[in-house]
C-alpha cells in the first residue's frame, strides 16, 4: 500500500502541473486579447474624448482624458461647419449601390469558377487573383483617362459602376464558399428540371449568405472609408463625401481637432452599425470559406 502511494505521489504531482499549466495558458491567451481589444479602442475612445473638449484641452500638455467641461456643442457645430448632411446622403448612395454590386457580380463569376467546368479554368482563376498584387496606385491615371473620356468626372459613376464587375478578393471569397455547398443539392435541382439560373438563385444563394454578408461588409466599410477616390473624382462640394468633408477640418495652419473628432464620431457610427448588425454573417462566412480550399 506504501509502495502504491509512492507511485501514485508523482502522478497526481504531473497532474496538478498539467493543470496549472493550462490555467497559465487560458490566463496568458485572455491577457493577450485584453491587450489587443485595448489597442483596438484606443482610438475610440480618444476619438470621443477629444469630440467633448474645448479646443484649449485639444491642444494642452500633458493631455487630460476627461473632458472639463462636456462641450456636447461640438457635435452640432462640425455637422453644421460643412453640409454634412448632404455628404452622408451621398456616401450613403455610393456604398449602398457598390455594395449590391459588388456582392451580385462577384457571386455570379464566384458561381461560373465553382460550379462550371471550361478550357482554362485554373489559368483564369490564377489571373484574377494575380490582380491582387497590382496596386490600385497604377490603375489612377488610367481610370482617370476613362472616366474623363466618358463624362464621369464629378459624378458618382467612377466609384459606383466598376463594383458591377466584381472584385478579385470578393470573387475568391465566395468561390471557396461555394466549393463548401455539395453538388448533390445541385444534381437533385437538375433532376427536378431546375437550369443553372435556377440553382444559383434558390439554392446557392440563400446556402451563401454568410459569405455574401462578409463581403458585402467588407464593401461596405471599404467604400465609406475611401478617401482617394472621392479625392480623385468629385469636385464639386455637392457631391463630396463623408471622407471629404472631413478634410475640410484640416489646412495648412490649422486643425480644429475638438470638431474634426466629433464629426469623424458621427463618420464612424454607420460602419460600426453595419459591422454589429451583420457580424455573425461575417464571422461564420469568413472562418467557413478555408474549407473549400481543397476542392476544384
Amino acid at each position: 500500500m506504501v509502495a502504491n502511494i509512492a507511485l501514485n505521489a508523482p502522478t497526481r504531482k504531473n497532474a496538478l502541473q498539467e493543470q496549472a499549466l493550462s490555467y497559465l495558458k487560458v490566463a496568458a491567451i485572455y491577457a493577450i486579447l485584453l491587450l489587443g481589444a485595448v489597442l483596438v479602442f484606443f482610438p475610440f475612445a480618444w476619438t470621443i474624448s477629444t469630440s467633448l473638449k474645448t479646443e484649449q484641452q485639444t491642444l494642452a500638455y500633458p493631455p487630460t482624458w476627461v473632458p472639463d467641461p462636456v462641450q456636447w456643442e461640438n457635435y452640432p457645430d462640425a455637422l453644421t461647419a460643412r453640409p454634412f448632411g448632404r455628404y452622408y446622403v451621398n456616401t450613403t448612395i455610393i456604398t449602398t449601390l457598390s455594395v449590391i454590386g459588388q456582392v451580385l457580380s462577384s457571386a455570379v463569376v464566384a458561381y461560373g469558377f465553382a460550379r462550371f467546368r471550361f478550357p482554362g479554368r485554373g489559368f483564369l482563376f490564377l489571373v484574377l487573383l494575380s490582380t491582387l498584387m497590382i496596386p490600385f496606385h497604377m490603375l489612377i491615371i488610367p481610370r482617370f483617362i476613362l472616366f474623363k473620356y466618358l463624362g464621369w468626372l464629378d459624378t458618382f459613376l467612377p466609384l459606383i459602376v466598376p463594383n458591377f464587375f466584381g472584385g478579385a478578393f470578393s470573387i475568391f471569397l465566395l468561390r471557396q464558399y461555394f466549393l463548401t455547398i455539395p453538388l448533390d443539392l445541385d444534381e437533385a435541382a437538375k433532376m427536378d428540371g431546375a437550369n443553372a439560373f435556377q440553382i444559383f438563385m434558390s439554392i446557392i444563394l440563400p446556402l451563401a449568405r454568410p459569405a455574401l454578408g462578409a463581403v458585402a461588409v467588407f464593401e461596405f466599410v471599404s467604400t465609406w472609408n475611401d478617401f482617394l477616390g472621392p479625392l480623385i473624382y468629385l469636385s464639386s462640394d455637392r457631391n463630396y463625401t463623408v471622407s471629404i468633408g472631413l478634410a475640410a477640418f484640416r489646412n495648412d495652419y490649422f486643425t480644429a481637432w475638438h470638431l474634426f473628432m466629433a464629426a469623424s464620431a458621427v463618420a464612424m457610427l454607420a460602419p460600426l452599425v453595419v459591422f454589429f448588425l451583420a457580424q455573425k454573417y461575417f464571422i461564420s462566412g469568413v472562418a467557413l470559406t478555408g474549407s473549400g480550399g481543397s476542392k476544384g
